[in-house]
């Protein structure tokens, strides 16, 4: 994390006022271990919230006027609070904004205006939640200032609707849900369809996490990712024939679904659902093995995930295939797939700890020969969610 004292600095360059005025939160990027397009489905996911993230410094303005800046980007935006719309132009812009308009609507009005300064340490577009973060860390700045409640599991289902309808991506909980509860050491097994979740101590032994950008940015505005979820929705509809009240994929177990398969007319649609309730299935074997700390039976349903993704869902494209392949030639790797919505972004890897340089080292040759991209790589570790940070920290 940058040091806040250099953002304090940045800040006051950008807005003037009070240091005394300012105030800082911080809201990690989100890493899914496994469990991929299961969310929007109502089936369970497997996400932590990472050490690194966005960071924000806010303080008020009394014109009620709001003031966006960013370290990351050279847009700013000079918004006032009663004319909020979703603009292209406005770029990342949106996603605050649509935080501000989503308090409206749920009868929480700013009181005044704000400065906003964000410092994203997310790369953006490789899936790691970048927006999630700025999402929910305005959220929860917002209602921490104006002297609200901080429930994080509404903040995240807010922050998701706000991305829904304000900014147009329909994405699923997730991602919101990850960085406003993730904790320290854990990972969050998390029933998309209830909002059950369980805080996971998620013990890596001797090995690590690995995140591989594959630097080929993606899009969750992306016809691929809207077709995905209309054909899920057409397997439901072709299933009521045998379950009448059927609303998600992730209500039927994986005997049911076999049973019924059939059912789904489309041969390309019954691939994709086929994923859907295999992947949920895989979450749960996944639990049952951590529980026995089995960190190689947890590497092959991340394997056989990735294998999914790039088989039946057909997520992945060249790049991630291309990174998990050069991953699983590595001695000590215990599993590697893609995480996050694929179509470019990051895989994760379960790698020894006497293998992460070789791994480094390999999979980026392999991997820049094979794409011409050259990767970046993160030894991760599992941190909190969403929170306020003292300036000294």
């Amino acid at each position: 994390m940058a040091k806040l004292a250099q953002l304090k600095s940045l800040f006051l360059e950008q807005f003037g006022g009070k240091e005394s005025d300012i105030s800082f939160f911080q809201a990690p990027g989100r890493v899914n271990l496994i469990g991929e397009h299961t969310d929007y489905n109502g089936g369970s996911v497997f996400p932590a919230a990472l050490t690194f993230g966005t960071t924000l410094l806010v303080s008020p303005r009394e014109d009620g006027k709001l003031l966006f800046a960013s370290t990351n980007f050279p847009i700013t935006r000079e918004i006032a609070t009663g004319s909020l719309a979703f603009d292209e132009a406005d770029d990342w812009t949106n996603y605050p904004k649509g935080i501000v308009w989503e308090l409206a609507q749920r009868g929480i009005p700013l009181s005044r205006g704000y400065n906003f300064l964000y410092h994203g340490e997310i790369p953006n577009g490789a899936g790691l939640s970048s927006s999630a973060s700025i999402e929910v860390v305005t959220a929860f700045a917002l209602l921490t200032l104006e002297g609200r409640e901080t429930d994080t599991v509404e903040i995240s289902l807010w922050s998701q609707h706000a991305e829904n309808e304000f900014v147009g991506v329909k994405c699923g909980i997730m991602d919101q849900f990850a960085v406003a509860n993730g904790k320290k050491d854990h990972a969050i097994l998390l029933d998309c369809d209830t909002l059950r979740y369980e805080l996971v101590p998620f013990r890596t032994g001797d090995n690590k996490l690995v995140i591989g950008n594959t630097n080929k940015r993606r899009g969750l505005v992306d016809s691929k990712y809207n077709e995905r979820r209309s054909q899920c929705e057409q397997a439901v509809r072709d299933l009521r024939q045998a379950f009448p009240e059927l609303q998600l994929l992730g209500q039927l177990t994986l005997p049911q679904y076999r049973e019924n398969e059939g059912l789904i007319q489309d041969e390309t649609v019954r691939r994709r659902a086929r994923h859907v309730v295999e992947e949920i299935d895989r979450v749960s074997r996944s639990m049952e093995v951590l529980k026995q700390g089995d960190l190689a039976a947890f590497g092959q349903l991340m394997n056989a995930s990735h294998d999914s993704l790039r088989d039946l869902y057909e997520v992945t494209g060249d790049e991630l295939d291309a990174m998990v392949s050069a991953a699983r030639e590595v001695p000590g790797v215990l599993g590697s797939r893609m995480t996050g919505a694929g179509f470019g972004g990051c895989t994760i890897s379960l790698v020894h700890g006497d293998s992460v340089d070789r791994f480094i080292e390999e999979v980026g040759k392999k991997y820049e020969s094979a794409t011409g991209l050259h990767p970046d790589f993160y030894v991760c570790d599992i941190g909190d969610g969403v929170r306020q940070l003292k300036e000294e920290a």
